[in-house]
């Protein structure tokens, strides 16, 4: 389906359920947010909750009509215990950083965007010997940050929360140098099947789901490298030479197995 479509609704029907029934016709967003392609595929609706799928670059997204608040966005936040001294927390974020060290040269400037309010992550990537800038629209806004060019950027548990992620990934590459690298690390969606019932999916802040396939495609629209070094984490390389951004045919893959700063990750969808 797409355009105009029936969404399946597991609400009542049993998260685990094959049995769906379809509730009024809800008209599409005219467009995927991750990539702009037109006229998503109508996915489900659970929970009260609408998503749609993108035929082009395997996202899956809520329905921007949907998109929390700020303030309630800040709220649910504010829930978070994440102390960049808990070992537990340093585990995690080394899933990003190993592979992301290993490809950076000496004394590099990095930004991490989305650090949240306990940048674990920079203190360990500090810890490696690079000079590291700070940026979350809530917790370190601070507009400055948005003004340079960085040799490296993380997102790490970040871009599942964009309200405007193609905005966001046009703003990301204009502040990483050529050759530079963008980390992500967001949990990688799979099967539709087991999506309503998927706690990733559940938490009310995340609106934006990708694939390894999805990554694949927006570094290959821009000509750069991909790599997926493990599971739920990207490593994208932008080309020193700028003139072969936008080659759909560019990418390489080696897999082992708007400078105005934002208010907030949907800065643009409620005013």
């Amino acid at each position: 389906m797409s355009g105009k479509g029936r969404i399946p609704d597991r609400e009542n029907a049993g998260l685990s359920g094959c049995a769906m029934t379809t509730q009024s016709e809800t008209p599409a967003p005219a467009h995927c947010p991750v990539c702009r392609a037109p006229k998503p595929n109508a996915l489900l609706s659970v929970g009260g909750r609408d998503y749609w799928a993108c035929a082009v670059c395997e996202a899956r997204f809520l329905d921007p009509r949907q998109y929390p608040s700020r303030a309630e966005e800040q709220a649910y936040y504010l829930y978070h215990q994440n102390d960049p001294a808990d070992p537990g927390y340093r585990r995690f974020l080394a899933r990003l950083a190993e592979p992301l060290l290993a490809r950076l040269p000496v004394a590099a400037s990095g930004l991490d965007f989305g650090c949240g309010p306990g940048p674990a992550l920079a203190a360990m990537l500090r810890d490696a010997g690079h000079d590291m800038t700070l940026y979350d629209p809530f917790f370190q806004s601070d507009p400055s940050a948005l003004q340079g060019r960085y040799d490296f950027i993380t997102c790490t548990e970040t871009a599942e929360h964009f309200h405007h992620p193609a905005e966001e990934l046009d703003r990301l590459d204009r502040l990483l140098a050529p050759g530079g690298w963008l980390g992500i690390m967001t949990c990688f969606q799979t099967e539709d099947a087991r999506f309503a019932a998927w706690h990733y999916r559940r938490d009310p802040t995340h609106v934006v789901f990708y694939r390894a396939a999805t990554w694949r495609y927006l570094a290959a629209r821009r000509g750069w490298l991909c790599e997926i070094p493990r599971k739920d984490v990207a490593l994208l390389r932008k080309p020193v030479c700028t003139q072969l951004a936008q080659n759909p045919t560019g990418v390489a893959e080696q897999d082992e197995n708007s400078l105005t700063p934002a208010r907030s990750w949907g800065r643009d969808s409620r005013s």
